[in-house]
Formats: structure tokens, C-alpha cells, sequence
């Protein structure tokens, strides 16, 4: 899909949504340290905001103990030749996306595996669709026609109850997937619908409502952690060393040479040697050298450990 960055074309009108009488987000509450930041220089406004930032990380970390269980989740589903699909409106499904698309020239993933859906579709990656996060029968779709059970549904919503996402975990649920909320609302209440849920207490934004603030942030440690943890579960890293990228341009092909001498000891001319011996695959350049053994059954030993470069080395020993 080609995605034009400027584009004449209009933005549609939105239709107006009915008011609802659902209890006010923590997200949505004036926050009381920044009511005069319209009053303040530009340094003092930014510093400000930084301030806010800064409180992200550690609400963050408390939430890790629940983000580890869906990494687990994943790193099964992966296992079993499922996939993991993110459902989000808005910020959330752009950073989704943004998470999602990065992990195939970084670790090799083949495409459809990490799975974004956006509410409102492709076009409300460009011309946002406020009103597409209200359809819950969008979501609902979005995962009857995708998620299969054997899969991990990844829903985010800094509300806790977007009604797109909340459709799309109902329906993925439903087809016996596992399913994950990622909120920035401590009180959001999951149902039987959610296997996980994953809360950070980002408190009100900075400007009230503004979520892709905190909460944005919030998301993107998240998403980050989570799908750089699955890729080192399932054996895409050697130490903390990328061996799985595709190597696609002169300077990623020299980055694997670079790699394949920081893990070996080896000098860049002997490991470029080894990586063509190897036809190019640093993996298996990594346990021929590693383990002092030929191509043939460095590749034999790394299909026997499913991948993993460790696994494939000590069954060398």
C-alpha cells in the first residue's frame, strides 16, 4: 500500500456522535499542575510537559507483571503458528501499525504475523475518523474475518472502553483466541472477554483529553516492550544482538558483519568469509563459528532448536 503523506484530497465529515453518560477517564480530568500553561514561555511550557512525561516510565513498570503474561501468550500462539493482531482507534492503531510494520526489516518476521487493524481503516491512518472508534460492529468484523483461536487479540484504548476495540476482543474471544486490553484507565472494568488486562496509571493528560500525550507514550513503551520481548523469546535476538534482520541495503549487509564480529571475536574480513560461506544467513554463520562446525550442520542444528541460536549451540556440545 502506498500511503501519500500530503494529500489535496479533503478531510470527510464526521457524523455527530450522541452523548454518552459513561463515568469521565482519568485520561479526560483537568490536570491540576498544568492549568496555566497557556500563560507560560515556550521553555517553561516544555518543561512542563516533560514533567508529565517523566511520570510515564515508573506507572509503566508497575504494569509489567501483566504485560509479561501476554508476552507469553504470544510467544505460545507464535509457537503454534498464530498470529498476533492489534486492534486500536485513532493514536493507538497508528502506533500499532507503526510497532507492527517495524519488526520485519528488524527481525525478519514474515508479514501477517503481527496484524494491525485500524478502526476507521487505512484511510483513517492520514484523515482521522473520530467517529469510527464509536463502531463497535467494525471491530467486531475486524476480528470475525481475521482472528483465528489459536491467536493472541491485542486491543488498545487509553479509555479502557472504545467501543471498536472492545468489539473487536468480544469477537476474538469468541473464536477462542487469547485476548489483552492495554489501558491507560486503572478502573477500566474487563469482562469475560479479556484474558488480560494491562493498566497504567498515566493520570490526566497535560492538555485534558489529549491522549496521544501520556497515554500515547504510555502505549509505545508498551507495544515496544512487548513485541521486542516475543522476538527475543523466540529466539530473533542472539544475546542483544539482531541476527535475525533482513539485511536488504550495504550498510545492513556491513551491519552483519559487524554483528558476526562483536559475537565472535572475529576480524571483519574472516567474518565476511564466513557470512558468504553461509549464503549470506548470519545465523547460521553465528553457530558454524560458535559452535566449530561446517554450514551444513550449523543449519541442522539451528532447525533442531526451532531458530534460537542458543538452543542450537548447546546441542553442538
Amino acid at each position: 500500500m502506498t500511503v501519500e503523506l500530503y494529500s489535496s484530497q479533503p478531510i470527510p465529515e464526521q457524523r455527530a456522535q450522541p452523548p454518552t453518560e459513561q463515568p469521565q477517564a482519568p485520561t479526560e480530568r483537568r490536570n491540576p499542575r498544568t492549568v496555566d500553561i497557556d500563560r507560560q514561555s515556550s521553555l517553561e511550557l516544555l518543561r512542563t510537559l516533560h514533567a508529565e512525561d517523566a511520570l510515564v516510565p515508573d506507572e509503566v513498570a508497575a504494569a509489567l507483571p501483566q504485560l509479561a503474561v501476554a508476552v507469553d501468550l504470544a510467544v505460545t500462539a507464535l509457537g503454534e503458528g498464530g498470529r498476533v493482531h492489534y486492534f486500536g482507534a485513532g493514536t493507538s492503531g497508528r502506533l500499532a501499525l507503526l510497532d507492527a510494520v517495524e519488526l520485519g526489516p528488524t527481525y525478519a518476521l514474515p508479514g501477517g504475523v503481527f496484524v494491525p487493524h485500524q478502526a476507521g481503516g487505512p484511510s483513517d491512518l492520514l484523515h482521522s475518523a473520530e467517529g469510527a472508534e464509536d463502531d463497535a460492529d467494525a471491530g467486531v468484523a475486524a476480528a470475525a474475518d481475521s482472528v483465528q483461536g489459536r491467536d493472541v487479540a491485542l486491543g488498545l484504548s487509553a479509555s479502557g472502553r472504545t467501543p471498536y476495540v472492545r468489539g473487536a476482543l468480544g469477537a476474538a474471544h469468541r473464536a477462542g483466541a487469547a485476548t489483552v486490553l492495554l489501558t491507560s484507565n486503572p478502573a477500566a472494568r474487563p469482562d469475560a472477554t479479556v484474558d488480560v488486562l494491562v493498566a497504567v496509571d498515566t493520570g490526566p493528560e497535560a492538555v485534558a483529553g489529549s491522549t496521544r500525550m501520556k497515554a500515547g507514550t504510555a502505549q509505545k513503551l508498551m507495544l515496544t516492550a512487548f513485541s521486542t520481548a516475543v522476538m527475543v523469546r523466540t529466539g530473533r535476538t542472539y544475546s542483544n544482538l539482531m541476527v535475525d534482520m533482513v539485511a536488504g541495503n550495504a550498510k545492513l549487509r556491513a551491519r552483519t558483519v559487524t554483528i558476526l564480529a562483536e559475537a565472535t571475536g572475529l576480524d571483519a574480513a574472516r567474518c565476511a568469509e564466513v557470512l558468504a560461506a553461509a549464503g549470506g544467513e548470519l545465523k547460521t554463520a553465528l553457530v558454524s563459528v560458535l559452535g566449530e562446525v561446517g554450514v551444513v550442520e550449523a543449519r541442522r542444528a539451528l532447525a533442531g532448536g526451532d531458530g534460537h541460536v542458543r538452543r542450537a549451540l548447546d546441542a553442538l556440545r
